[in-house]
């Protein structure tokens, strides 16, 4: 069957969006492609689409259980059936039925710490596989304080002269990131597919603020005065807490949104915030990925972001309804220091891994020689993916230039913070792209139109008035 029928016939559209049906037609001439969209341009098309004109199954590598739930969700609304998701949410003994019967399905969702287990691997070389598919591939590249070792060693998997053809997807990507990609997926002359990532219908802004104290001060404010729905992307889990709980007090209707929640919970705040029943977040980086909510109008930086391409990710989650929402960043003289402290507390020193190295020779255990080397655990999975590999002087270098391309990356940020020129221009010159947006575009160019974006009466007392199940809950719990 032709794309343009299955585009019309299976999913209902008559047309396809910019690059999406180049990425497809490269993926069912059995190349690999590279496809770098913004939020909410059809990715996920790129994958389905060629699924349904190709033999055998589709094994799709993503790093979130919220993404691989959003993304089975959105293929059962296709009245597609053939599809497993193998992750947290299964219990044991549906994980072993799941693995014990993965010929049955069309759609194979795993994580990269899945994909790399000997066992899967077996279950995965026995299948007829169309293509791979690698979700949020940037991850692959930064690298941070959630680093993930398996993502690196998927280079095993795709190593192979006769493997199946590859297709990455991300929002964002540099040339440097799209190297690593190229370079970490084994990729074979790969496609490359990039969109503009400039999304004009959101405006810039940056606020110089004294201190934390002041950026609650102006977070209470503007959270009372206009509309929602948002997301507050915040340092920390604990900062996500106090500052939820201090707006939950002015009567805002927020929860808070991290990694140290259980996972059911999670579940339950994200689907009431896509629901409308909770108007803002207050998050850690965790939260966004695979959240299809296109009105989230405004999106609040209380901390400085540690790439371009993170906060590029993360503004990029408002207005995917085309209409106008803002992106503002709180900053003050203290958040470069903070940031330096968050993004090289897992990067260990030169000492550090000698002395790790040396525990390890001499069969110290794991732990103990994370724990006297004074490594955080990160840092010790970290070193041991590159002993994998390196010997000793060739892992100081490897962790050398990783600090390196991370002191630039909070350069460029604290250049754009300080920018006295465009910020949308500043911030697409990191992708080396232009911005043609004359309007509503930055604090910079003074030139923002708010008057949308303020509240009206009804709203306001909707935004601040509980029903009695929502009193309820708060006093009882």
């Amino acid at each position: 069957m032709d794309i343009q029928d299955v585009l019309q016939q299976r999913f209902g559209y008559v047309a396809f969006r910019p690059g999406q049906e180049e990425v497809i037609r490269h993926i069912v001439a059995g190349r690999d492609a590279v496809a770098i969209f913004p939020t909410g341009m059809g990715k996920s098309l790129c994958y389905q689409l060629p699924a349904y004109v190709m033999d055998g199954a589709v094994v799709v590598i993503s790093p979130l259980v919220a993404l691989m739930e959003d993304q089975v969700a959105n293929l059962r609304k296709h009245k597609e059936k053939r599809i497993v998701a193998i992750n947290s949410f299964l219990s044991r003994q549906e994980k072993e039925l799941a693995l014990n019967t993965l010929h049955q399905y069309k759609f194979i969702f795993l994580s990269p710490e899945m994909l790399m287990q000997t066992a899967v691997q077996q279950l995965i070389e026995q299948l007829n596989v169309a293509f791979y598919v690698v979700d949020e591939a940037h991850c692959i590249s930064e690298w941070g304080f959630d680093f993930r070792p398996d993502y690196l060693r998927m280079k095993e998997i795709f190593a192979g002269s006769k493997r199946a053809p590859v297709l990455a997807l991300t929002a964002t990507a540099s040339e440097k990131v799209i190297e690593d990609i190229t370079s970490y997926l084994q990729l074979n002359q790969p496609h490359i597919e990039r969109q503009p990532i400039d999304r004009p219908s959101i405006s810039y802004r940056v606020l110089h603020l004294e201190n934390q104290l002041a950026k609650t001060d102006w977070i209470i404010e503007r959270l009372s005065v206009t509309i929602g729905p948002g997301i507050i992307y915040v340092a920390s889990r604990k900062r996500a807490d106090e500052l939820a709980a201090v707006l939950q007090e002015k009567g805002i209707r927020v929860a808070s949104y991290h990694g140290g929640k259980e996972q059911d919970e999670r579940s339950i705040i994200q689907e009431q915030f896509v629901q409308g029943d909770l108007e803002w977040i207050c998050a850690t980086n965790a939260f966004g990925m695979g959240i299809h909510k296109d009105d989230i109008r405004q999106i609040i930086h209380e901390h400085l972001p540690a790439t371009p391409s993170a906060y590029v990710q993360e503004v990029g989650r408002a207005g995917r309804d085309g209409e106008k929402a803002a992106a503002t960043l709180l900053y003050s003289e203290r958040d470069i220091q903070k940031l330096k402290f968050i993004v090289f507390e897992d990067l260990p020193d030169e000492q550090q891994i000698r002395y790790y190295h040396s525990l390890m020779q001499t069969g110290v255990s794991g732990s103990l020689a994370t724990e006297q080397s004074g490594l955080t655990e990160v840092a010790a999975r970290l070193l041991d993916y590159y002993f994998e590999q390196f010997d000793e002087e060739n892992v100081i270098r490897q962790i050398r230039q990783i600090f390196q391309v991370k002191e630039r990356q909070i350069a460029d940020m604290e250049r754009f913070v300080r920018s006295e020129d465009c910020l949308r221009e500043k911030l697409l010159s990191y992708f080396g792209e232009k911005s043609a947006t004359t309007f509503d575009c930055c604090s910079q160019c003074q030139n923002i139109a708010d008057e949308w974006m303020v509240r009206t009466t009804v709203e306001q007392k909707r935004s601040t008035k509980l029903d009695w199940k929502e009193r309820l809950h708060q006093l009882l719990g």
